[in-house]
């Protein structure tokens, strides 16, 4: 419990009708979820204006309002104050009513299209290998040091976000490293949080059904950098022409890797297996788990992040060559009969085709490699042909299928799919909607040698249609047909 005057300290305020110093028992923006002495911050979403619930809200017992909008009837029993922007005040009011638990943190925040997951989960590994509590807050999963907490967002809404961090501090962590998406940065949920350090990986073709367009997109992920403290560090990746960017008008210290450009750190790969790779990093040879140019980017951020936190070069590289790759990124699997499948969650044109790049640089002219893949529905349009034109210029042959459907049609997806496929490469083409039915097409086409990529969902564990999530595991359904098909 906090008292009101207290919480908006950091707040901006219009307008403030009614007494302040009130105790609040909670912070909610989900009127459902209001109880007895609650603040109810009315946020406008994407599908629902919460600005439409405060009398909902009243009724279960909220005794304050903050909105951006006065109300038309006074309640002297309520006090209502009003803000600019909803959302920045809910990322202040949850930051100070959780005891401004990001600084009591090294909270580190890592942005970008793709290897963000990889990047702050390896972070967390690392530092927590090197003798220190750490928290992680990412698409796969959330750890406060060892205790496990299910991840339903990429980033969490604030309050989730301050209450999760808030525990990490009462458990003794002193570093978290999250994932900062940019539907995060542009829905104001990361907003009240101090950050030590900020990452970019990349910026590629994705969220433009959300975006719009790809500057829009760009903007989103800059704004992060733009919100930084002269105190805090921003590492770049300058291989991606958007690294500068990023940077443009941040008062934090910046910092660069790269494995093609001049950079402060920089990384090459000496030897790649399907088993791992050889990289130099700062002129120092390590062997790493990892298989791929996109995975030399992983690593070497990670490095570079863990020696701005102030760790020794040799300490890091040597916790690196331990650690196994994240589930469902790059993940193997291996048939009694000599059949290699790759699980990987590549859901866009570029990190599927960073993938199919990593095995083409690795296998040899008598292996096959044959995709299955499909696209998300009620997501970006756009990308789809993409996807398809990707995995048949670079493989031999594709079986297009269903994803995650959600309300769309997965026929109707795998048509759109096809658009991207040229005349030339319609003959490496099957689609089977069923996605079971699917990779186990690819396991029979393939032979000893061979390998499979299954792409686009990776650590998933369901398949969702109709608004109704299935059970599914790519990683259990190849086992399971390995197990029925060579055992």
């Amino acid at each position: 419990m906090k008292i009101l005057s207290d919480i908006l300290l950091n707040v901006k305020t219009i307008q403030v009708i009614g007494s302040i110093e009130i105790p609040i028992t909670a912070i909610v923006f989900d009127s459902r979820e209001v109880v007895n002495g609650s603040l109810f911050v009315a946020t406008k979403g994407t599908q629902v204006d919460g600005h439409d619930y405060i009398n909902m809200a009243i009724e279960k017992g909220a005794k304050a309002i903050v909105g951006e909008v006065q109300p038309e009837e006074k309640n002297n029993e309520i006090v209502f104050i009003q803000v600019e922007n909803s959302s920045v005040a809910l990322g202040k009011l949850a930051s100070a009513f959780y005891s401004y638990p990001s600084a009591s943190l090294k909270l580190i925040g890592v942005t970008g299209t793709n290897g963000k997951t990889t990047t702050v989960t390896l972070l967390y590994n690392l530092i927590r290998k090197l003798g220190y509590k750490v928290g992680l807050i990412s698409t796969v999963r959330n750890y406060i040091d060892s205790e496990t907490i299910d991840a339903t967002h990429t980033t969490p809404d604030a309050v989730q976000m301050n209450k999760l961090m808030k525990q990490m501090v009462d458990a003794g962590c002193e570093y978290c490293f999250m994932e900062v998406s940019s539907h995060a940065i542009h829905q104001e949920r990361i907003a009240g949080l101090e950050y030590s350090g900020a990452l970019f990986t990349n910026i590629t073709h994705d969220h433009l059904d959300y975006h719009k367009t790809f500057a829009d997109y760009i903007k989103a992920k800059k704004k992060f950098f733009d919100s930084l403290s002269k105190e805090s560090f921003a590492l770049i990746n300058t291989d991606d022409k958007n690294g500068n960017v990023m940077v443009q008008n941040t008062k934090s210290q910046i910092k660069s890797y790269a494995v093609k450009s001049g950079a402060d750190f920089k990384a090459k790969i000496i030897e790649s297996h399907f088993e791992g790779s050889m990289l130099n990093i700062d002129g120092m040879d390590v062997w790493t788990y990892f298989v791929g140019k996109f995975n030399a980017y992983n690593i070497l951020a990670v490095y570079s992040c863990a020696l701005m936190l102030g760790f020794n070069a040799q300490e890091i590289l040597t916790a690196l060559s331990e650690m196994k790759p994240v589930e469902g990124r790059f993940e193997t699997l291996r048939s009694q009969n000599g059949i290699t499948a790759i699980v990987d969650y590549a859901h866009t044109p570029d990190a599927l085709l960073n993938v199919l790049n990593a095995i083409n640089q690795i296998r040899n002219n008598d292996q096959e490699l044959i995709t299955v893949v499909g696209a998300g529905g009620d997501r970006d349009k756009t990308k789809r042909p993409e996807m398809a034109k990707v995995a048949t210029e670079h493989s031999n042959k594709v079986i297009l299928t269903s994803d995650n459907p959600r309300s769309e049609d997965p026929n109707v997806i795998v048509e759109d799919m096809k658009e991207g496929v040229v005349i030339e490469n319609k003959k490496k083409v099957l689609s089977i909607i069923d996605r079971k039915e699917g990779i186990r097409t690819a396991c029979l086409l393939a032979k000893k040698g061979d390998i499979i990529l299954v792409a686009g969902k990776g650590h998933e564990t369901y398949q969702e249609i109709n608004g109704v999530k299935h059970h599914f595991d790519d990683r259990e359904v190849i086992q399971q047909i390995f197990n029925e098909l060579y055992n």
